[in-house]
């Protein structure tokens, strides 16, 4: 598995605790049980593959701090996305946004670029083609302004 399938994963799991708010704990611990996780490969690809011991510590990373810093990270997609008001960002736009943001912010071991090129990579698959420049322009401007390198 690659670190922009593990992020893939971990953007996933983001989405699916602002759709159904539960513990990240708990969801990790569900998901990555060995019989359970075997099961998602019928779903989607991207299951294809469980994540090695390192994938897995970043993937838990990810979804746990953007999770516990989700009110902050919304406070930035706000203040970011110029004539939007956040209810009406998608979801999943949302989920992308907030662990890149996150990355960012928490991760050091991660450039900056990365995070956002994997968003907007992310943003590709999942948004239609009109968000992806939203989502660069958001987490650029967020970079620019919020970020000393």
């Amino acid at each position: 598995m690659t670190r922009t399938t593990a992020r893939e994963i971990a953007v996933r799991l983001c989405f699916c605790i602002s759709e159904n708010p539960s513990d990240s704990k708990e969801l990790l611990s569900q998901i990555f049980d060995e019989e359970y996780y075997s099961t998602l490969e019928a779903e989607d690809q991207v299951f294809k593959e469980p994540p090695d011991k390192k994938q897995l510590e970043y993937i838990t990373r990810l979804v746990k701090g953007a999770n516990e810093h989700s009110a902050e990270l919304d406070g930035y997609i706000d203040k970011y996305a110029v004539g939007w008001k956040f209810g009406r960002i998608s979801r999943t736009a949302v989920a992308i946004m907030k662990t890149a943001m996150f990355e960012v912010l928490y991760m050091p071991d991660i450039p900056n670029r990365a995070a956002i090129n994997e968003a907007v990579e992310l943003a590709k698959r999942y948004e239609p083609p009109e968000a992806v420049p939203f989502v660069n322009g958001v987490l650029g401007s967020f970079v620019r302004s919020e970020v000393s390198e």
